[in-house]
């Protein structure tokens, strides 16, 4: 397997309210950003398979909208069940005006 960087889309689509869905090698991908800082995790809750990024942010965690489970943004740490398990992160850049992450491709 090999990683590479998928550029997501312009920076100027998110907000710290309104995150953005992208889908990449094959996998959906939530990209946030809180305190000018760009997170990417995992979009699927692993409990319930709602978008996480169609959920509610607060206090840097995400919230699954089905079922309540949070996540942290920054970490990708479960915070509240019933989520089932920590969320995968993936490394999340700007470069020229760009969003960028990088995704293991089998």
């Amino acid at each position: 397997m090999t990683a590479k960087w998928h550029d997501v889309g312009p920076p100027d689509e998110l907000t710290e309210d309104q995150p953005l869905t992208v889908k990449a090698a094959g996998k959906e991908i939530g990209i946030y950003i809180l305190d000018g800082k760009h997170y990417a995790l995992e979009d699927v809750c692993p409990h319930a398979f709602a978008l996480l990024s169609q959920g509610f942010i607060m206090d840097g965690q995400i919230e699954c909208p089905l079922h309540g489970a949070r996540w942290d943004i920054a970490t990708g740490e479960l915070k509240a069940e019933p989520g089932g398990r920590d969320l995968k992160r993936y490394p999340c850049k700007v470069e020229h005006g760009r969003v960028l992450v990088e995704v293991q491709e089998v």
